[in-house]
């Protein structure tokens, strides 16, 4: 009995390793055949030759600080009090215009005295100066002495001089009278007043700020591959992503101004160093024509600047770019599969970028389904426009 059961035992272990066994051996080959699956599976994604394309350069700005070169104080040139403003906050003024009238109490009595001083002294000269003229004929008949007529020679001359002085006295109150005017130094909005009627200032207070904003600037640093292609004059569209224009100043809005659907046009005023002259990275001077009157000097968020006219260049799009940087895609080869390479790429319009080094016209490159592919992969990709790569 004992010997059947040993028998019966060895029967089912042999039976339990067979089966562990063949599950063993199943299991292997059917992660063979996935992996050789895998292996041989192609898969499909969506691509776009690399050609020539008609490219509008476009870049976003995290911000932009705008600045007028035509934005000065209007400054008191003597000491008083103001009596008047004649261009109140927000009027247009002409350069010489005025703006203020400062009295100074104590300059018309100091006026009065040097047109005093400038009588008495014209009087004297009078005197002296005939007194001179009898004795040179006195002196010409041998009836004065040299001496005397020395004398009466430097009391004229004197007296020549002392009118000099007095009517330069004279003329440097004019100077400070006329200055007790406030002019505007530039053509431009009245933006700032600083001082009312009524407060005494001394000579070097600013009173009022006056600026002109229908032309402003602004710079950017551009590397050396992009602003070759940039020339003085050359215009953009600059396109603002919040169109609410708070104002800092309060300046007026223009005429035919299209509020939020306004376009404003920026142009190339200056390139520095100059494109001739070797640098890695130049700084552009943009000049913004702001007519419409709804921009001022200050910093704006988020503006995109895409230039009016474009040009021809190698180019594939955006979407194919693996990294942020625009550094990287895939390139569909003839066997079918999929190469990772580095490209140098250069300007975007927004949907297309150019491809300055790195991709031959014609080339296929991927633009969905990158998610997951490693170089090597099979893949057939079916090109935009028809035909498979």
């Amino acid at each position: 009995m004992k010997k059947y059961f040993m028998i019966g035992l060895g029967i089912v272990l042999a039976l339990s390793l067979t089966i562990i066994l063949y599950g063993a051996w199943l299991n292997e080959r059917g992660e063979f055949q996935i992996a050789k699956r895998m292996s041989e599976r192609s898969m499909e994604l969506q691509g776009s030759q690399a050609s020539v394309r008609f490219i509008r350069p476009r870049v976003t700005l995290n911000a932009i600080n705008f600045y007028s070169k035509d934005m000065a104080d209007a400054v008191a040139l003597s000491d008083g009090r103001i009596i008047s403003c004649l261009a109140p906050k927000g009027s247009f003024v002409r350069k010489g215009d005025t703006l203020f009238v400062i009295e100074n109490e104590e300059l018309p009595l100091q006026i009065q005295q040097a047109e005093a001083n400038i009588l008495s002294a014209q009087a004297e000269k009078h005197g002296k100066e005939n007194q001179y003229k009898r004795f040179l004929l006195l002196k010409q008949k041998d009836a004065i002495s040299a001496q005397q007529f020395d004398d009466a020679e430097a009391a004229y001359r004197a007296a020549v001089a002392a009118l000099d002085v007095a009517e330069a006295k004279l003329g440097s109150l004019r100077i400070q009278e006329a200055r007790q005017r406030v002019t505007a130094p530039l053509d431009g909005q009245v933006l700032r007043l600083y001082r009312q009627p009524g407060a005494y200032v001394q000579s070097g207070t600013s009173l009022a700020l006056v600026g002109d904003f229908r032309t402003l600037y602004f710079a950017t640093p551009v590397d050396d591959k992009i602003a070759g292609h940039l020339v003085q004059g050359l215009e953009a569209e600059l396109i603002f992503s919040n169109r609410d224009f708070q104002k800092a100043y309060g300046t007026n809005y223009e005429k035919g101004n299209m509020g939020s659907e306004q376009c404003f046009l920026a142009s190339v005023a200056e390139i520095t160093p100059p494109v001739s002259e070797p640098a890695a990275l130049r700084n552009v001077m943009w000049q913004a024509d702001n007519r419409s009157g709804l921009l001022e000097p200050q910093t704006y968020g988020h503006v995109t600047m895409q230039v009016r006219t474009g040009r021809e260049a190698l180019s594939v799009p955006l979407d194919a770019m693996v990294d942020s940087n625009h550094t990287r895609v895939y390139v569909a080869k003839e066997d079918n599969t999929i190469e990772e390479r580095t490209v140098k790429t250069g300007t975007n319009d927004g949907q297309f970028i150019e491809v300055l080094e790195g991709l031959k016209e014609g080339e296929v490159v991927v633009t969905s389904g990158m998610e997951g592919l490693k170089d090597g992969m099979r893949a057939t990709v079916k090109v935009q426009g028809g035909g498979t790569k």
